[in-house]
C-alpha cells in the first residue's frame, strides 16, 4: 500500500497489494489464495442452492423455486434465445446460466460481509473464464463450417486486394486478441476499481473520524462513510450488469460461430 499521508503513522490508500490474499504459501504460482476459496464455495453454494430449489417442483413455486426460474428463464430468454436463435439456443443455455450465476455470486461476494471481495477482481479468474469461452465458440465454428470455413470467416467478403491486405490482420487481432482481452479486462477492471473505491471510502473514513485530529475530518470521515454506502449500492448494480454483459458477449460469440454467413 502507498501512503496518502506523510509519516509512518499516516493513512495508507488500498493499492494491488490488498487483493494478493495468500491462505497457505506465498508462491504466486502455488499459493492456495483467498479468491480461489471463495470460487470453490461459490460453485458448492450454487450446487447446493440448485439442488434445494429444484428438488420439490410445483405449479406454484416456492421462493427458492421462484428465484431460480426467474434467472435461469432471464438467461434462457432474454441472453441465449434472443441472442444465439430458437433453432439453437437450449444446447448452450446450461453453460450461460452457469457463467451468469457464478460471475454474478462472486461479484456479490464484494458487498456481503464478512466476505467483502470480488473474486472476480483476480485477473486470472475472469481470464480461466474467457478461455472457455474462446476455446468453446472457436471450436463450434470450426465445427459448424469445417477448418477453410472457420478461416474464410475471417477473411471480409467483397474487398478488394489492397484492403484485404490491410483488414485481414486486423480481423485476425480481433479474432485471437482484442475478443479475448477485452471479456477479460471489461470483468476484472470493473471489480478490481469498484472495490478500490469502497475499501478507499471506508477505510479513508474510518482514518478520518478516528485517527485525523479536528472537527472538519471528523465531517470528513462521515461523508466518507455517507460515499461508502452510495457506492456500495452502485457497486451491486455494476456487479450485476458486468455479469450479464459478461454473459451476453459470450452469446454473441456463439451466435456469430453458429452463423452461416460471417
Amino acid at each position: 500500500m502507498s501512503p496518502i499521508a506523510a509519516g509512518a503513522d499516516g493513512f495508507e490508500a488500498p493499492g494491488v497489494a490488498d487483493f494478493w490474499k495468500p491462505m497457505f504459501g506465498t508462491d504466486g504460482a502455488f499459493a492456495i489464495t483467498w479468491p480461489g476459496v471463495l470460487v470453490l464455495l461459490s460453485a458448492i453454494l450454487i450446487g447446493g442452492g440448485l439442488v434445494l430449489a429444484t428438488r420439490r417442483l410445483a405449479v406454484v413455486p416456492s421462493r427458492g423455486q421462484f428465484i431460480t426460474e426467474s434467472v435461469y428463464n432471464l438467461v434462457r430468454n432474454s441472453v441465449a434465445r434472443d441472442v444465439i436463435g430458437s433453432r439453437d439456443f437450449l444446447k448452450y443455455t446450461p453453460l450461460l446460466f452457469s457463467l451468469f450465476v457464478l460471475i454474478l455470486i462472486n461479484n456479490l461476494f464484494g458487498v456481503i460481509p464478512p466476505i467483502q471481495f470480488p473474486t472476480m477482481s483476480r485477473v486470472g479468474i475472469p481470464a480461466a473464464l474467457t478461455v472457455v469461452v474462446y476455446l468453446l465458440y472457436h471450436g463450434i465454428s470450426i465445427r459448424r463450417h469445417g477448418l477453410g470455413g472457420w478461416f474464410k470467416s475471417m477473411i471480409p467478403s467483397g474487398l478488394g486486394l489492397g484492403m484485404l491486405v490491410i483488414i485481414f490482420p486486423l480481423e485476425l487481432v480481433t479474432y485471437f486478441f482484442t475478443r479475448p482481452v477485452t471479456l477479460a479486462l471489461r470483468l476484472f477492471g470493473n471489480m478490481f476499481a469498484g472495490h478500490l473505491l469502497l475499501l478507499l471510502f471506508i477505510t479513508g473514513g474510518e482514518y478520518l473520524i478516528f485517527d485525523a485530529a479536528g472537527f472538519g475530518m471528523k465531517i470528513a470521515g462521515g461523508v466518507s462513510f455517507v460515499m461508502g454506502f452510495v457506492m456500495t449500492v452502485f457497486e451491486i448494480l455494476v456487479e450485476f450488469l458486468q455479469a450479464y454483459i459478461f454473459t451476453l458477449l459470450a452469446a454473441l460469440y456463439i451466435a456469430g460461430a453458429l452463423a452461416d454467413e460471417h
